[in-house]
């Protein structure tokens, strides 16, 4: 059986346990305290840090009135959940212990944003403050997706803007800006030293409902004497993973002798498709573990020998039926960046035991826990017999992750090799072997000196990017528990 779905039937078994245990008297939640009655509920059971908070505590409450009559302070199950995350008043809001943990109001969309589906006009930026101190808010477009309405428009990498809709982004305003309308017009600027000035030239974009493929760029570059496999890979979405392996398929078949995997954009996904893609880059380990996780204290100490098994994942030896296309490399280059999070982090940590990790670009986000999606049913963890009064649905984290060697310390990012930030005043074209972070792999894999480019290395401070606006967050998920 499968790591994945044996760990699945170890969480409805303990579900079912723990709801077992529950408190005596069994009074049903009132109507209108359904949501929050659930948003407590899924917390108490699974959060990784139940024990830390003390109002998720199993003896918080003497019974279920006394619960309820708690949460009937909360007019918004969206403020319940966030006074239940671990968020120790010393450290927020400039440090919290839990940065990632989320809630929707709607199931079916949050579905969605985990299979990459968004609506979404197909443009990727980042968004910085235009300098130290200023409210004002530059955006640097890193890709266009295909097929997407940018696609068909005059906009590519490179591009910078600073206005919607005549309006200067401001870091008050941009939510409205960008999410309040399926239409706006972007206006472009061009940096002038440390300035960013209006250049006269706009763009108008239509969102629409878009399913990106993750696979941006495979392809293979002959330099040195090496065939080198580059693959850009922005998105960890399971329902991929076919032809993610016939992509490394293609490769294989191209000779290829070296790759380089560029992550710098990938804030994550699914866990099984972050095992695969490691078993790919790989192939020599089948059946060794590439990483463990780790459950809260009343979680795991309900699990006996074999559940305790059930929470390795190891390297694969095919995709969905069809046989493993590895490279069964030794070596491997991996770009990225501070946008670089979850089932990213977890294929370069994870690989680490095993071959040799080359690190290129800038220090990584640092999540090294993890989530499932929680729904107001008896199990929590599926669909069955489901509320149906209400769509609120979670993602708590509700596990923390290692290698095989038991290192999984890294929340303040995974550190580069080599430093190159990757910055909009020499972008470069993604793919091509004079761009600046691909260049840079070039010459460690060859020998031959990276070509020198005009970064002058400053990176402006983040404040958002268009994943994040669109609803994809950083995740590292359990996928498959939702049937």
């Amino acid at each position: 059986m499968k790591p994945i779905l044996k760990s699945l039937i170890v969480l409805f078994l303990l579900a079912f346990a723990l709801q077992s245990c529950e408190d005596q008297d069994d009074v049903a939640a009132p109507a209108q305290l359904q949501v929050n009655d659930f948003v407590w509920r899924g917390l108490n059971e699974y959060y990784l840090w139940q024990s830390d908070v003390p109002n998720l505590a199993n003896d918080r409450f003497s019974s279920k009135t006394a619960l309820y009559s708690f949460l009937e302070g909360y007019s918004r199950p969206e403020d319940l959940f966030q006074d239940l995350l671990n968020k120790p008043v010393s450290e927020y809001p400039s440090n919290p212990i839990d940065r990632f943990s989320w809630i929707v109001s709607d199931y079916t969309v949050l579905e969605q944003q985990l299979g990459g589906i968004t609506k979404n006009n197909g443009v990727d930026f980042r968004l910085t403050s235009t300098g130290d101190g200023s409210s004002n808010l530059v955006g640097f477009v890193r890709y266009i997706i295909p097929n997407s309405d940018a696609s068909t428009k005059a906009i590519k990498r490179g591009d910078l803007f600073t206005s919607v809709n005549g309006v200067q982004l401001t870091v008050s305003n941009y939510q409205s800006l960008l999410t309040n309308s399926d239409n706006y017009t972007l206006q472009f600027a061009d940096a002038v030293g440390s300035s960013f000035v209006l250049n006269g030239k706009s763009v108008s974009l239509t969102k629409t409902i878009l399913e990106e493929d993750p696979i941006l760029i495979s392809k293979v570059i002959q330099s040195g004497g090496h065939k080198i496999g580059y693959l850009m890979y922005n998105g960890f979405y399971s329902e991929y993973d076919s032809k993610l392996n016939q992509a490394f398929g293609d490769l294989k078949a191209q000779g290829a002798t070296d790759l380089v995997l560029d992550l710098r954009y990938n804030g994550g996904g699914s866990v099984r498709s972050s095992t695969r893609l490691a078993s790919l880059i790989t192939g020599q380990f089948e059946g060794k573990i590439f990483s463990k996780r780790q459950y809260n204290f009343k979680q795991m100490a309900a699990l006996n020998a074999e559940d305790l098994e059930s929470l390795n994942e190891r390297f694969v030896k095919d995709i969905n039926g069809s046989p493993l296309n590895g490279l069964n490399l030794s070596t491997v280059y991996i770009l990225t960046t501070s946008s670089t999070a979850s089932a990213s982090e977890l294929v370069i940590n994870g690989l680490k035991p095993y071959i040799n990790v080359v690190q290129i670009g800038s220090t990584t986000i640092g999540k090294n826990v993890g989530s499932i999606t929680l729904y107001d049913s008896p199990t929590l963890v599926s669909k069955r017999e489901i509320n149906p009064n209400h769509k609120y649905a979670m993602q708590p984290l509700i596990f923390k992750t290692t290698n095989a060697a038991d290192f999984g310390d890294y929340t303040g990012g995974l550190v580069p090799t080599y430093v190159k930030a990757d910055s909009f005043r020499s972008y470069g074209v993604l793919g091509d072997p004079s761009e600046p972070l691909l260049n840079l792999a070039i010459s460690k894999i060859t020998g031959i000196a990276a070509k020198k480019t005009l970064d002058d290395g400053i990176e402006l401070p983040y404040v958002s990017d268009s994943k994040k606006i669109n609803g994809l967050r950083n995740e590292m998920y359990l996928d498959g528990a939702s049937k």
